[in-house]
């Protein structure tokens, strides 16, 4: 447990929220693990992979995975550097009124048929707006539900968010993919570089991860990064540094990108979290 860094955030009758860090020392499985809750969890720093029986789930800033109550699971770091996530669990009953049915089990029991959902560039705008605000004790405790309630909502949202289809093949295909873009954000990597990794053509790998995540390799690239931007908002004072440490090529580049996928610039949201 050594390895975990946990802070409490946010604990009402509703909604508890916790800023969950983990040094990503276990490189291989760890032990299993099960949790008494059903916790819904958002990545948003690094990148591990999940597994729950002989599903393995790679879990990175794009994603929301679900970890169901009584269900056993482990975890490791095929990448350096660790993890940091957002921790929420939602009282029963209104978890059940936010999640459509079609994507819960049947029975007594409150739990996800998948342990994951691809979330959308607003839903992870409000994971970092969530945990700046909190962190910061500059959200009053309505305010802080209402956003919690807003994410899980919008990160459930049959059109706000999407779920992978493919042959278990072909995804682990593309979390293979989403490991090696996941070990160097900032490197400009060729298609043939990730290719190679992986062991298949850079063709067939574009089709591949088109079809299994609607939408293309560069612009999965594109919104790691620009998460990982939200993460780092709250501790650059130089916004120019920040993108060129993302591997954008100026700030302008950065700043243009950033507005077109969260509809505001990088300065913009640095204030929003800064003085609410």
């Amino acid at each position: 447990m050594s390895q975990f860094t946990v802070q409490p955030l946010l604990d009402t009758g509703t909604v508890r929220v916790r800023d969950i860090v983990c040094s990503g020392e276990c490189r291989h499985r760890s032990e299993e693990e099960c949790s008494t809750a059903t916790h819904l969890v958002f990545p948003y720093r690094g990148v591990f992979v999940r597994h729950v029986g002989r599903n393995d789930v790679v879990a990175e800033a794009n994603q929301l995975l679900f970890f169901n109550a009584a269900e056993t699971y482990q975890v490791s770091h095929p990448v350096e550097d660790g993890d940091a996530c957002l921790d929420l669990v939602v009282e029963e009953g209104q978890l059940r009124e936010l999640a459509p049915k079609g994507q819960l089990r049947t029975g007594d029991r409150l739990a996800f048929r998948r342990q994951r959902r691809r979330i959308d560039p607003r839903a992870q705008a409000l994971v970092a707006l969530l945990r700046h605000s909190l962190s910061r004790n500059v959200a009053e405790t309505l305010e802080a539900e209402t956003l919690a309630l807003t994410l899980v909502r919008r990160s459930l949202g049959e059109h706000t968010s999407h779920v992978a289809g493919a042959s278990p093949g072909r995804q682990k295909l593309v979390d293979r993919a989403k490991l090696v873009l996941s070990s160097d954000l900032s490197r400009r990597w060729t298609l043939a570089e990730i290719a190679a990794d992986v062991g298949v053509s850079p063709i067939y790998l574009t089709q591949v991860f088109q079809q299994v995540e609607a939408m293309p390799l560069y612009r999965y690239h594109l919104r790691l990064r620009l998460a990982r931007a939200l993460d780092l908002l709250g501790r650059y004072d130089n916004l120019t540094t920040l993108g060129m440490d993302l591997g954008f090529s100026s700030h302008s580049h950065f700043s243009s990108t950033f507005r077109q996928v969260y509809g505001r610039t990088p300065a913009e949201f640095q204030r929003s979290i800064g003085s609410r």
